[in-house]
């Protein structure tokens, strides 16, 4: 093979030779000048490709829309790159210096590019055989970061060098950098220095420590593999050793700075999974899914500003309620379900054949566990302002990390004794006053498939003629079944759910007096806000403006409300469910919880202890909470009652929750159209002077009692002050 080489080489020098010189010369001029115009041809070709002028001058970033509480706390950001842009001003010099002496120390003294410097790494990394040295300038990574892509090629490294000097001439010094450092990738997922500041360090960028700005500097060019989260041994080396004592070379830190500096720690904060979820995340998730239907991708590139109006202290007080209680409901709800027909649902084919259900079911910790993650109690909660419809607080299950699925929006679930007052309201708004009587006997219900069912009073109890005051306080089923039946149809039922905002398919049969069909749980507790608010619903909403990230606004809500009651049925209703709260089902909440505020309240249960309501409101403020499992044929166990498993949570929440909001104490003044009227007990017509038991109780002014007590005539009066007076 070398001879052949050889040969053929002089063979090429005898062709050569045989040229004349003149010719030579012409030849080899005439080849690098077809080489030189190839080339200006091709740096021609790849300046079409490079972004346009009127590209560069326009620098618009992709930047992390923040989403705000109403007291001003930012509880999530929606983003694809995790950036939040800051000038100059606001980044402190250390920071300038730690990426000046990193990635390009003579920054002010080029034009976008370094050929000796390129040619310098080039021969280091061949002679090294390894890729050790950065080649760009500072103004390259820019351009490579904004417009081009990070393949390494020779045609990209060109366009790179060609942009460099375009982005020179377009933009100053100080200019470049704070593209620069507000555009970059830092580390963890983090574009620019401030969102790098506030994820690692929990701080802004001015507030920013030489220690702390040598961390971000260090993440720069490997941003992934320096994280300071995952590999703090290696961001730590890196800022040592080369952040660090790259400035000390530089002379922009003293050697006291520089020893002070490496003797610090990491400093990075850690983070929890609620942290990165950020603050009620169920209630970010529902804002999100419909501001997304206006504004498309700009909600995750154009640095929008949402102000909601979810109350951080009020949601804070909520998740904790929460956090207190919900244990010790899985706890309850376990011992119901250890159960063999239970667990044989829950087992796997490989846990069924490495033993038997009954031998699995010995073994309480294990069995605790599947049901834990199986048979998860799960939680919804709303707490609403009734004036004006903000959502001040919302729980959409125990935990956002297993489950998304928003169940204080999207479930729907039989309320129970909880849908009661709505057909209370419509007996009332129809002259059937709180006083009015029916029998607490047996009733029997036909069901929208044609059956028959006979319910019974959760104490199985019955009684004679019974108030529509004592029905509801003491949540009787037979009253109100016979309400239904007897007085207020079912279509009328409907109608009034209808009006005070229920929309689910609601079906007109008896069995809809006890809260048979489903309900949304955010409709439901809002339905409440109505007996707060005099008769007025106001929809619930989350989101008061959208700003565009110069302050302008692109979206501004206000309440939307709408007469529904007449005032003085409202009030009526709130004093009924007032007593429901005090001396009723609801009475825990003034004697176990503390919450002693003049406030209405209902409890829910339904059958089998599947679902537990509690609602309760003052003028300020109505708050409900609904607990289960996702799955109905589960239930929370025997008498996991509305009062006994929501209701903790519920009177725990307000209770905080007007002590953190500092609201002042106040009912619902009385209207012109409802009069407070002394009445015999035993006929329900005005007391006379010798009624032995006399009663207080409101009437609507169109349907008082206009005739005195004709069964107890001829008393004295001095027999008045012995009569009993209750109210």
């Amino acid at each position: 093979m070398t001879i052949k080489h050889t040969s053929i080489m002089a063979d090429v020098r005898r062709k050569l030779s045989a040229i004349p010189s003149d010719k030579r010369h012409k030849r080899f001029w005439g080849a690098i000048l077809a080489l030189a115009l190839l080339f200006i041809g091709w740096l021609i070709y790849l300046g079409f490709s490079l972004p346009k002028l009127d590209t560069l001058e326009d620098y618009n970033p992709q930047l992390a829309s923040k989403v705000y509480s109403t007291d001003g706390v930012l509880i999530k950001e929606f983003f694809t790159e995790r950036r939040f842009y800051v000038p100059m001003s606001q980044i402190p010099d250390v920071m300038i210096k730690s990426v000046l002496a990193t990635e390009d120390a003579r920054f002010y003294d080029h034009w976008g590019i370094r050929p000796m410097r390129f040619a310098r790494a080039i021969l280091f990394d061949v002679l090294t055989l390894s890729k050790q040295q950065g080649a760009s300038t500072l103004t390259q990574q820019l351009a490579r970061r904004l417009y081009l892509t990070p393949e390494k090629t020779v045609t990209r490294k060109i366009r790179e060098w060609m942009t460099a000097i375009q982005i020179e001439r377009t933009y100053t010094k100080p200019e470049i950098l704070e593209m620069y450092l507000n555009h970059m990738s830092f580390a963890h997922g983090t574009y620019g220095v401030e969102a790098a500041a506030q994820y690692l360090f929990g701080k802004k960028a001015h507030e920013l420590t030489l220690p702390e700005c040598a961390v971000l500097t260090a993440s720069l060019q490997r941003p992934a593999y320096w994280n300071p989260i995952r590999y703090p041994e290696r961001a730590l080396k890196r800022r040592n050793v080369v952040v660090l004592n790259r400035m000390r070379a530089e002379k922009f830190i003293t050697e006291a700075q520089y020893r002070d500096a490496v003797a610090a720690p990491l400093g990075v904060k850690e983070r929890t999974g609620s942290e990165l979820e950020g603050i009620a995340p169920y209630f970010t998730e529902w804002v999100r899914q419909n501001l997304q239907k206006e504004f498309g991708w700009d909600l995750y590139k154009s640095g929008l500003n949402i102000y909601t109006t979810l109350d951080s202290r009020v949601q804070a007080i909520a998740e904790a309620a929460m956090r207190t209680y919900l244990p010790k409901m899985q706890e309850i709800s376990n011992r119901n379900l250890r159960k063999k027909e239970v667990l044989a649902k829950f087992l796997t084919p490989e846990q069924l054949k490495q033993d038997t259900v009954e031998r699995w079911l010995t073994r309480k910790a294990f069995v605790d566990s599947v049901l834990n993650e199986r048979a998860a109690v799960q939680i919804a909660l709303v707490a609403l302002d009734p004036r004006n419809g903000h959502i001040l607080a919302m729980i959409g299950g125990r935990d956002f990390s297993e489950s998304k699925y928003n169940r204080a929006v999207q479930a729907i679930r039989q309320p129970g004794s909880a849908f009661k007052p709505i057909v209370y309201t419509a007996a009332v708004d129809n002259g059937y006053m709180p006083c009015y009587e029916k029998l607490n006997q047996p009733v029997v219900v036909e069901l929208g498939d044609g059956t028959r069912w006979t319910p019974h009073n959760y104490d199985e109890s019955i009684g004679g003629k019974t108030t529509l005051r004592e029905a509801l306080r003491r949540s009787l089923n037979l009253v109100t079944t016979r309400l239904v039946q007897e007085d207020i149809p079912p279509r009328q039922v409907v109608q009034y759910a209808r009006h005070l905002g229920i929309t689910t398919q609601l079906d007109a049969v008896d069995a809809l007096a006890l809260g048979s069909c489903g309900v949304i749980p955010i409709e439901l507790i809002s339905a409440f806000g109505v007996f707060a608010n005099h008769g007025v619903l106001v929809q619930p909403f989350g989101v008061m403006k959208v700003q565009d990230k110069y302050g302008n606004d692109l979206q501004k809500n206000s309440p939307q409300s709408k007469g529904v009651l007449r005032e003085e049925t409202a009030y009526i209703m709130a004093d009924m469910l007032r007593t429901v709260a005090q001396a009723g089902t609801g009475a825990q909440a003034v004697s176990q919880y503390g919450f002693a505020r003049p406030a209405g309240g209902k409890t829910g249960t339904t059958n089998d202890f599947t679902d537990a309501w509690y609602i309760t409101f003052t003028p300020q403020m109505v708050v409900g909470v609904w607990l289960g499992h996702d799955d109905p044929a589960l239930t929370l166990g025997n008498k996991q009652t509305g009062t006994n498993a929501a209701l903790p949570i519920t009177a725990t929440t307000i209770k905080n929750a007007h002590i953190a909001l500092r609201l002042p104490e106040e009912w619902l003044s009385q209207p012109g159209g409802v009069v407070r009227l002394a009445i015999c007990n035993e006929t329900k017509l005005l007391a006379s002077p010798a009624c032995p038991d006399v009663v207080e109780e409101l009437f609507d002014v169109r349907y008082q009692p206009t005739e005195s007590c004709n069964l107890h005539v001829g008393g004295r009066g001095r027999d008045r002050d012995k009569r009993r007076i209750r109210y």
